[in-house]
């Protein structure tokens, strides 16, 4: 069995976040000045976690907040970022650049409810899954054959404990588990990876998680943080368990969701 961290990372706030405006993927403008400061609290808080690998949807607000982690990281400076175009926000066709309002008013015109209504040009959320799951299959497999080329060229040397500086910045408390490795014979970490995306990504994404493959979460965790979108710069922590085969179905532990504690020193620009 090999085991790896998973931390997901929303990006940071823009203008139109803020003015309740749909971006999707046509519409990409850059971080505020709130969310240039959310990512630079983002990173402050990660600083001391060691990641292997960091990857990122290919839109500015996502590569503004992964570069604002990075640069605050004692470990990650100078790593390359992998910007892959399947960690995107959904698609919302026509919607791009009209308030939320006026999508909610075109879903009751369809007789439909946000967000399972797809505007035309946009997304299923079917569709947005698929590029999740092909996402999350594709960095298990990397991670197998990364974590079996290591066993083959160190003798079958133990890997480090990368958990050790997740644990240190992820106590127990509101939204967390109650223990970060919940078994201690559990072989340590094979890796630590970093994701940066969206929030209608990311909640299609944990739901996949939590529907599709059970994921087991903290008790202190409610059925409505479940299913809310992350705020900006909101991070998730998983334990992911997997295997070779292609028809094992890999095992998930979420360690907390949504967690925004570094936010508190954050002040909004007006």
């Amino acid at each position: 069995m090999t085991r790896f961290a998973l931390t997901v990372v929303r990006h940071g706030e823009t203008r139109f976040n803020k003015e309740k405006i749909i971006q999707g993927q046509g519409v990409d403008v850059p971080l505020s000045e709130t969310g240039f400061k959310q990512a630079a609290a983002a990173g402050i808080f990660l600083n001391n976690v060691k990641f292997t690998h960091v990857f990122s949807s290919d839109l500015m607000r996502t590569k503004q907040t992964v570069h604002g982690i990075l640069e605050k990281n004692k470990f990650c400076k100078d790593m390359t970022v992998n910007y892959d175009s399947r960690l995107r926000e959904r698609k919302h066709g026509v919607a791009e650049g009209r308030v939320l309002s006026e999508l909610r008013a075109m879903a009751r015109a369809a007789g439909e409810e946000c967000p399972a209504f797809t505007p035309p040009g946009g997304e299923t959320l079917d569709q947005v899954k698929m590029r999740g799951k092909e996402f999350f299959d594709s960095l298990c497999q990397l991670i197998l054959k990364e974590a079996g080329q290591k066993e083959q060229f160190s003798q079958g040397a133990p890997s480090s404990r990368l958990e050790t500086s997740l644990a240190e910045i992820f106590p127990v408390g509101k939204n967390c588990a109650s223990e970060f490795n919940l078994d201690s014979r559990a072989p340590g970490l094979a890796a630590s990876v970093l994701v940066v995306s969206h929030g209608a990504y990311m909640r299609s994404l944990f739901a996949y998680f939590l529907t599709d493959l059970k994921c087991s979460l903290p008790a202190t965790l409610s059925k409505s943080e479940l299913v809310s979108v992350s705020p900006n710069t909101g991070i998730s922590v998983f334990i992911i368990n997997c295997e070779k085969g292609r028809e094992v179905t890999p095992t998930i532990q979420c360690v907390c969701m949504n967690i925004q504690d570094h936010l508190s020193r954050v002040t909004e620009t007006p």
